[in-house]
């Protein structure tokens, strides 16, 4: 008995190293970290060529691929939506932002501002695998029951339901909010004494990570508040760029074209679409008003150079834990740069001094500011390409996006189309991830392995068309060529054609001269319509009326049963400043 006894037992140790053996020749699946930054433009970043320091995300980029075609969706809310799922905006519930919802598609399939039922998130999909799942900072995708990330696959979350809110305090930034709702894994949260958002975003989610071992793998996403209004930055990052934006965003759009010849973003022959007729030109501002404006676009750059800052203390950690070189990261924005501005309503001035707010050049960007740089900026911004935020205009979509880390060549530049879908598939392919998982909608997005891997020179080959469709605003885009459509106040509800590998920055509209290419894109756009349910904008429909409609009932419900109180004059009052003040930003928007 005893030989069979040692038999079975020498048996045992011999399939138990040889199960040992392969398990540890068996790679470790990779951490996934998002680094989300919001309303940044094309150029923002300095390895992109912009003025800000961005010395870690730029190591980050060389460790990596950097993309110079990447398409993201002109809004916020939809963008994220397809960054977390892989699926077009559309077919999660989340195809616009509800301040431009006309009644026609209220609750209809897409249109119903949260992520609908079966639509997965890139949390969902790894949790099962054994990722720790977690989130801090602006979320956006849903206010009401189930609709927080704790519904949807994270684990741990300290998420801000909001468009935005002020960076040094636990408050609103304007009066559509009545104030900052935070949420930590979906019970309210309040936020420290010496909150700043980005220093916090990074430190919440390292207490995160050390809740749990670093030998297993996790999925973080951070979505940070910079650059989104208001525009705010502690005092020794700002005075790093004192005097940089005195010439005014004239020159400062023409420098950024130039360095984006010289990077071969654009030809060296493309042309720069002419600033609109009705935005100012930096000589016509006194020379008060001039230190004004630069003194703002110098706290967006020191905005910028804080959050690296902070991602910079972010893979110190990794590095310090043992998990930096196993971990992958994604850094793009959302959108293009923020126009809207904040100094050309009173009655926003008088909600900013009942809320603590200045626009005064004194403390620009510190505790209490409410800074932007407004459209003629956001247009600098932009370049070398037309237009902003909100729009499907390249400086609205295209944005930087750079995908480094574990298992991926470094010190790539990729010009070849990508597409904000594509990232769940991809980091769900490093991950060995299956395509499928049960009672969950199928991903819209092509995985970028094959390209980053270098056994592609593209994903999207010259005839497939990559479409994108927010409130009107629409783009295709297929080969070198672009159809796009830009609805009020900065466009025309007209569609126009363009080719993108001459006229990057869409200055010659290429209709008449192109019949066939024109009927082409047109017929893709109405293919993509009907594939993912696009609702077209009813005839008369007006933005302007459906901000004010929305932003009305809104702002009844927050402040009614105070005012009553206070006597009907007081609730009209405030109606009328409500009104006026979501009208004239809509235009400006």
């Amino acid at each position: 008995m005893s030989r069979i006894f040692l038999a079975i037992a020498f048996s045992v140790l011999v399939l138990s190293s040889r199960v040992e053996a392969q398990t540890a020749a068996q790679p470790a699946r990779p951490n996934f970290v998002i680094l989300l930054i919001d309303d940044a433009a094309f150029m923002d970043l300095g390895i992109y060529g912009g003025e800000a320091r961005t010395p870690n995300i730029d190591t980050l980029a060389s460790g990596g691929a950097m993309f110079t075609r990447y398409y993201s969706s002109p809004l916020c809310s939809p963008s994220r939506a397809m960054l977390l799922t892989g699926m077009d905006s559309h077919l999660t519930g989340v195809s616009t932002i509800p301040e431009v919802l006309p009644k026609e598609h209220e609750g209809q399939p897409g249109y119903t501002m949260r992520l609908e039922p079966g639509v997965a998130t890139l949390a969902d999909r790894l949790k099962p695998l054994g990722y720790r799942t977690l989130m801090t900072g602006k979320w956006h995708l849903g206010s009401g029951k189930g609709d927080l990330p704790v519904a949807h696959g994270f684990e741990r979350s300290f998420a801000l339901d909001a468009s935005g809110a002020d960076n040094w305090e636990d408050k609103s930034y304007m009066p559509y909010y009545a104030d900052a709702p935070w949420y930590e894994d979906g019970k309210p949260a309040s936020l420290p004494e010496d909150f700043y958002s980005s220093a916090f975003i990074v430190d919440k989610m390292v207490s995160y990570l050390e809740e749990g071992p670093s030998t297993e793998p996790f999925f973080a996403y951070l979505g940070f508040q910079a650059v989104h209004i208001p525009v705010q930055a502690p005092a020794e990052f700002t005075a790093k760029y004192k005097g940089v934006y005195d010439a005014g965003w004239d020159e400062t759009r023409l420098a950024r074209w130039g360095r984006a010849k010289a990077q071969g973003f654009v030809p060296e022959d493309a042309a720069l679409a002419p600033m609109p007729d009705h935005f100012r030109a930096w000589a016509s501002l006194s020379p008060e008003e001039q230190k004004l404006y630069a003194a703002r676009m110098e706290v967006n750059a020191g905005m910028l150079e804080a959050m690296d800052f902070h991602i910079g203390r972010l893979v110190a950690h990794l590095k310090s834990t043992g998990q930096f070189e196993n971990t992958v990261f994604v850094v793009t924005s959302d959108n293009g740069p923020e126009p809207s501005r904040g100094d050309t309503d009173p009655r926003m001035k008088f909600w900013m001094s009942m809320n603590g707010y200045h626009l005064d050049a004194e403390g620009m960007g510190e505790k209490g500011s409410w800074a932007f740089i407004g459209p003629e900026w956001a247009m600098a911004a932009a370049s070398p390409h037309d237009k902003f935020k909100f729009l499907g205009s390249e400086g609205g979509i295209r944005v930087p996006f750079i995908l480094s880390g574990a298992g991926l060549s470094s010190g790539r530049r990729i010009d070849a189309r990508a597409h904000v879908t594509d990232i769940a598939p991809t980091l769900l392919a490093l991950a060995g991830a299956p395509a499928d998982l049960d009672g969950a909608k199928p991903i819209t997005g092509r995985s970028l392995l094959p390209l980053l891997r270098g056994e592609t020179d593209a994903v999207y080959g010259p005839g497939d068309a990559i479409v994108i469709e927010v409130s009107g605003n629409a783009a295709v885009i297929k080969g070198d060529y672009k159809l796009t459509r830009n609805q009020k106040p900065h466009g025309d509800a007209r569609w126009r054609l363009y080719d993108l590998s001459k006229d990057p920055g869409e200055t010659e509209d290429l209709s008449a001269s192109y019949p066939e290419t024109y009927d082409d894109l047109q017929t893709e756009y109405a293919s993509y319509s009907r594939r993912v349910g696009v609702l077209e904008v009813p005839p008369g429909y007006d933005s302007l009326a459906e901000v004010t409609r929305h932003s009305m009932a809104r702002q009844a419900k927050q402040y009614g049963p105070v005012l009553i109180g206070a006597g009907a004059g007081a609730v009209l009052a405030l109606a009328a400043g409500v009104f006026f003040w979501r009208r004239r930003r809509s235009r400006r928007d």
